[in-house]
């Protein structure tokens, strides 16, 4: 397993090396077997785990004194893990396949001449980021991993390097980095207390000071995951290409931040009923006005990405009730990781195939597409409906989890939290309804009339994910039905 293990993680790299060195067709191929042979990898060790867990430390730093005994590095194969790696794998080899006709001379909104290879090295050092946060056995070992997502996510971000992207990878880079900060004085407070970087290692701290550290582990969670108050970068990063959104935000980077807290809250038994709360009620709070922001986009990617921005908030309103005691809403947090990248996945690629056909992402400028695009518009109405919770599409049943959770949890807290739920889910659906409408139905406006034909990569990609809108559920249900906490 140790050999499968180091072959998943250096799969993507070997891709990165190989793009860099050959031109544009090559670099495709390249970059296309390496995250196949990755999802491959990906799914005979989920395979050949399941229901169990594998860990294994195999290396130290004995020259550094006060971590000979340390062993730091190595890999955690458990339920959580296999979870995100599912997504990281999965996404990452649709969207290679995707973006090797997207980002191409005939892309009507960005014509890419040049910086295909630069695009698809950076997108395969983001798998591997991903999949070294998955498997990470410590905490240490995460933060590596972690800031390696910031690196990547600026450098895809200001992909196109004109001002607007510059600046949004920039506002990136530095506000996800900031929240870092809080990552490392957390994991240097657990050491100096503890002697460990283990996950579990937080329950030895004093009760005060568990708290502390989680809170700083959130905050570098809410800059990570566009939680508020760290929001405004998410939306600014839709300067990037639509496969580097689509990975952003349905598999890689803010869900990492998830990550995170998902893994602190499963390691340890003794958090506060406080500390869960407070991660309830700032989701709640970052879902509504995730939602107010929805009424003044145009721009079809910045609808997505402030959606994006309501739904990290679901999963972390699970993984906060499940803090106060509510398992089963612990679990419905957890499954919506896997159910919110199918559809927003979707969505995203919806987009950026609208966008490479017509030439704009403008909801005012296009209508009736479904004339034109008959394929893309049943795709993303198929997406919408997965989204907004409609069964028996994927986020249903997260959502229904949710649900539960805040009944199951009870009191004066539980009645509270179904109010806010309840809003947004109906507002969402209201408002997602009247975009596609306006977008696909209706008078076929002269921007719609001029759309031009879609490669069949993408077409290829969007059937995956509509498959993924009614499997993600029987992939993901196994998985967090094995979590213990």
């Amino acid at each position: 397993m140790n050999n499968i293990v180091l072959v998943m993680l250096l799969l993507p790299i070997l891709g990165a090396l190989l793009s860099g060195y050959f031109k544009r067709k090559t670099s495709d191929l390249c970059v296309l077997i390496t995250s196949g042979l990755t999802l491959i990898a990906a799914s005979y060790i989920i395979y050949e785990v399941f229901p169990q867990t594998q860990e294994k430390l195999v290396m130290n730093l004995p020259w550094i004194e006060g971590l000979e005994k340390v062993n730091l590095f190595g890999y955690l194969i458990d339920p959580l893990g296999m979870l995100l790696l599912s997504v990281v794998a999965i996404l990452g080899f649709l969207v290679m396949l995707y973006s090797s006709d997207y980002n191409s001379p005939g892309n009507k909104e960005h014509p890419t001449y040049e910086g295909k290879q630069r695009h698809n090295f950076w997108m395969m050092i983001f798998i591997t980021s991903m999949i070294g946060v998955a498997i990470s056995p410590n905490f240490l070992q995460l933060y590596i991993f972690w800031e390696l997502t910031t690196i990547c996510s600026w450098a895809l971000i200001s992909h196109y390097r004109n001002e607007e992207s510059l600046q949004a990878g920039f506002k990136a880079l530095l506000m996800t980095f900031g929240g870092g900060i809080f990552f490392a004085i957390a994991i240097v407070l657990i050491f100096v207390k503890t002697g460990s970087f283990d996950f579990s290692a937080i329950n030895s701290l004093s009760p005060g000071l568990r708290n502390l550290t989680y809170i700083f582990f959130l905050i570098a969670a809410w800059a990570k995951a566009a939680q508020v108050p760290f929001y405004t970068w998410l939306p600014d990063a839709m300067e990037a290409p639509t496969t580097v959104s689509m990975y952003l935000h349905a598999a890689a980077m803010v869900k990492a931040g998830i990550f995170l807290i998902a893994r602190i809250a499963i390691s340890s038994y003794s958090l506060s009923f406080g500390v869960g709360l407070v991660t309830a009620i700032m989701a709640i709070v970052t879902m509504l006005i995730g939602v107010y922001f929805f009424f003044f986009q145009d721009d079809l990617k910045k609808l997505l990405a402030y959606s994006t921005i309501t739904h990290l908030a679901y999963i972390l309103l699970g993984i906060g009730l499940g803090i106060m005691g509510s398992m089963i809403g612990l679990r419905g947090g957890l499954l919506h990781i896997i159910n919110h990248a199918a559809a927003k996945g979707l969505l995203f690629l919806c987009v950026g195939a609208i966008s490479y056909s017509t030439g704009i992402r403008s909801i005012k400028d296009l209508s009736g597409l479904s004339y034109r695009m008959p394929f893309v518009s049943t795709a993303f109405m198929i997406g919408f409906l997965s989204l907004t919770g409609v069964p028996p599409f994927s986020c249903f049943w997260s959502k229904f989890f949710l649900l539960m959770g805040a009944i199951d949890l009870g009191g004066a807290v539980g009645f509270l939290i179904l109010i806010p739920f309840f809003l947004e889910a109906i507002v969402a659906f209201a408002w997602f309804l009247r975009v596609g409408q306006k977008v696909f139905f209706g008078e076929v406006s002269e921007v719609s009339e001029e759309a031009k034909k879609i490669p069949s990569t993408i077409n290829l990609s969007l059937i995956v994910l509509i498959i993924l809108c009614l499997a993600a559920p029987l992939i993901g249900l196994p998985i967090i039905n094995q979590i213990q906490y």
